[in-house]
């Protein structure tokens, strides 16, 4: 608060000069100076007149130089706009748009423009990205769909959008895949890698299932596939944060423009298969990228020529073959079972859990980061893939669980049984393969008795029975103790005066 009541009062009741007065108000000479010129040039005198409030005081002397009144224009409902601006396909101009048919001494776009702008960063400061050439390639798939049909039964199915752009030059690749799954995640990274002719040094992508098993800021956690391909490709994966599409911004503005110049012209058109979808996209997709950018007076493709293109990492001699990779334990026979069908690994690794990556030709086995097994992959469900090399010697399973040994159990219950597990053992190509089953088989004593398991194998054998789970099927069923029935003997021919013999026909 200026202590302007009291300079007065020093000056014009106590005589003080104005040198003596700074020093007692605690403000500076140039100061009291200017205060008691403005007094003067107020017309005010000493004492000041009763009720002179010091704001009143203030005003008087600090009086604002008369101005010329702004233009009074209609202010739009910025936050209306702002919030309209998060609706699909709705632009800052078609808001301008409406805001002049309804205001028409309104602002101009351009104004309009920069108010808006003004108004919108004082809600929340945002870091603008700098994209280095070559640096980063944001990917996402496209909130809009496709309809497919199916020329043979009419069914419609949505065809996803899968888009890539480039950091630098908005460079755009956009293809349609059947779904937003690994498989089609995966091929769609190949695919815009090839079409790029190079890769980038790192990936920015949402935090979608395909890509990210366990989202989270500071160590978020990869699917093994996208991290394999990434390695094969020499890039980093750089998981955008939950819910900041700011993250990926590039992307988001890629996928804006795709739907707006490529999928509102096919709005229209009939599609039958995703290769002729994909036919129409490309080569709208080529006009977009070589349509000249107002804001930049260039198109993507010569920025990308002049960019990104130079600075691009070179892509690998072969592409990546997509793989998946699961989980599994070891059995007892030493295999593990990979979509139905069994794998061997090293008898060695019994009950250890190993890893498995699956490819369209091989299947590998790895525990603990090294390769242990490697097969051909089969397509046979409950059949067994064995090496010769992963068989232990004395054909030994876990423990004290010998070929003897299952042998002896089953000879202890009964020839039927032992002739069962022999039947086992001689079926497989490789006597161990058969361990599981006769294993099994043998447990079953241990709650249904071995008469019964007798009786069972019995059954099992005559009508030609070699599972485990047809043994378990007869014993929960109790057909170990019904009668089997015997074959039905022939009839004579029935003889009655109603019925026709072979002489009527003749």
């Amino acid at each position: 608060m200026r202590k302007i009541r009291e300079v007065l009062r020093l000056h014009h009741e106590c005589g003080l000069s104005k040198r003596q007065i700074a020093p007692v108000v605690g403000i500076g000479t140039t100061t009291v100076f200017d205060y008691l010129a403005r007094a003067r040039q107020a017309g005010l005198s000493w004492p000041l007149p009763a009720g002179l409030g010091e704001e009143e005081l203030e005003r008087l002397l600090f009086r604002s130089p008369a101005r010329q009144a702004p233009e009074q224009r209609v202010q739009p409902d910025w936050a209306t706009i702002h919030s309209e601006r998060r609706r699909k396909s709705v632009t800052l101009r078609l808001l301008w748009e409406e805001y002049r048919a309804a205001t028409p001494q309104g602002y101009g776009y351009s104004q309009f423009c920069e108010v808006y702008r003004r108004w919108s960063e004082r809600l929340s400061p945002t870091m603008r990205q700098h994209h280095l050439a070559g640096e980063r390639l944001f990917v996402d798939f496209a909130g809009q769909t496709v309809e497919v049909i199916d020329p043979g039964t009419g069914e419609i199915t949505d065809a996803q959008i899968f888009i890539a752009a480039l950091g630098a030059s908005s460079y755009t690749y956009a293809e349609a895949l059947a779904s937003q799954g690994l498989p089609d995640w995966i091929t769609g990274h190949v695919n815009a890698f090839a079409y790029f002719g190079g890769v980038t040094a790192q990936l920015v992508c949402d935090n979608l299932k395909a890509g990210v098993t366990t989202p989270c800021r500071w160590e978020p956690g990869l699917n093994p596939t996208y991290r394999e391909m990434a390695e094969h490709y020499r890039t980093a994966i750089v998981p955008a944060r939950v819910r900041k599409p700011r993250d990926k911004a590039k992307v988001e503005v890629a996928v804006q423009v795709v739907e707006r110049w490529i999928l509102a012209r096919l709005r229209d058109r009939q599609f039958f298969s995703l290769t002729e979808l994909n036919q129409a996209i490309g080569a709208l997709l080529e006009d977009l990228n070589s349509r000249v950018m107002r804001h930049l007076g260039e198109s993507r493709r010569e920025l990308f020529e002049r960019l990104d293109k130079p600075t691009l990492l070179a892509l690998p001699q072969t592409p990546y073959e997509y793989a998946e990779w699961m989980i599994r334990r070891v059995g007892i026979d030493y295999h593990v079972e990979v979509q139905k069908h069994f794998y061997s690994v090293p008898y060695r690794l019994l009950r250890q859990q190993v890893e498995v990556r699956i490819s369209a030709r091989s299947v590998e086995i790895f525990h603990k980061a090294k390769r242990v097994a490697l097969h051909c992959r089969q397509r046979s469900a409950n059949r067994h893939t064995t090496i010769a090399e992963h068989m232990p010697s004395q054909h030994r399973q876990f423990a004290d669980w010998t070929h003897e040994r299952v042998l002896r159990e089953a000879r202890t219950t009964g020839p039927h049984c032992l002739g069962l597990v022999e039947t086992v053992f001689r079926e497989r190509k490789h006597p161990e393969q058969g361990f599981r089953s006769c294993v099994g088989i043998l447990r079953l004593a241990k709650t249904y008795g071995s008469q019964r398991l007798e009786a069972a194998c019995e059954r099992a054998l005559e009508i030609g029975a070699q599972s485990y789970s047809s043994i378990n099927s007869i014993l929960k069923n109790r057909l170990d103790r019904h009668p089997r029935p015997e074959p039905a003997a022939e009839q004579p021919p029935t003889s009655h005066a109603n019925i026709r013999g072979p002489g009527y026909y003749h």
